[in-house]
């Protein structure tokens, strides 16, 4: 079942491909730990450099699943969806009111939602490696796009949320280095919503999966209408847990930009 694609290699700057390399080493591998936990071997990285992956993929596809994977890594800052934000907006489950009355509910959830991402985009750390879940780039391209072909925006709104986000990218801090694709079937999708049960998805239908899927593949993989903001690593998302963590080590130093 493990697959991947790449669609566009992932190339660093000098500084950057050089560690890649020292990194390829068994001494340096074996270093590794410790070497980002001391503050005269930080000294020698580009200063303030800082790659930012995106875990993108349909809901269900796994993307929390592979956050949790990567989490613990010395070398890692992952940031999950802010769901804990959508479900209480002092006291408003957004989430919910969205899934409820779309049509509604769309145009308030994707502003309050690019907000959250901008915020995911910006936040500090020390670490080398800032896995996101989602991106500014997902919300606009996937579901912001959606609503507006499903009509539960209407064309003023759907302009708002695109000047905005314009607005937001053109900030240094909401580029993106590695967008990592997460492929899995809408079926698959749908069941695994199923079995995770969480109360906000109880009415989310199997076309808005579909729909999703397609987007998905349109700005990620054919890139029909608009280019992907950052080479994009596609991998398999339909195998069962132990196969996905298996493809994740594997691949560990790839979706980690050649850190271990």
């Amino acid at each position: 079942c493990a697959k991947s694609l790449r669609v566009d290699a992932w190339k660093g700057d000098k500084n950057s491909q050089s560690l890649v390399t020292m990194l390829g080493t068994e001494q340096i591998k074996r270093l590794t730990e410790k070497v980002f936990q001391d503050e005269n071997i930080r000294r020698i990285m580009p200063k303030g450099k800082l790659f930012t992956v995106s875990v993108e993929g349909n809901i269900g596809s796994g993307k929390t699943t592979l956050l949790d994977y990567f989490k613990n890594s010395p070398n890692v800052e992952a940031i999950r969806e802010p769901v804990e934000q959508w479900t209480n907006v002092q006291g408003h489950n957004a989430l919910q009111l969205l899934y409820d009355d779309p049509k509604r509910w769309s145009f308030t959830f994707n502003l309050y939602a690019q907000l959250t991402r901008i915020q995911m985009h910006a936040k500090e750390t020390d670490k080398p490696v800032k896995l996101l879940e989602r991106s500014l780039h997902s919300t606009r391209y996937c579901f912001v796009e959606n609503c507006h072909r499903e009509k539960v925006i209407n064309g003023l709104e759907y302009s708002i949320l695109n000047q905005w986000f314009d607005y937001l990218t053109k900030k240094d801090n909401t580029g993106l280095d590695l967008i990592v694709y997460l492929r899995a079937d809408p079926d698959v999708c749908y069941e695994r919503i199923r079995q995770r049960d969480r109360k906000e998805e109880a009415s989310v239908p199997m076309n808005l999966i579909q729909n999703l899927h397609d987007l998905h593949e349109e700005w990620l993989v054919q890139q029909k209408y608009y280019k992907a903001p950052a080479p994009v690593l596609v991998l398999d998302a339909n195998c069962e847990y132990l196969e996905m963590k298996e493809m994740y080590e594997t691949k560990r130093e790839e979706i980690l930009c050649g850190y271990v």
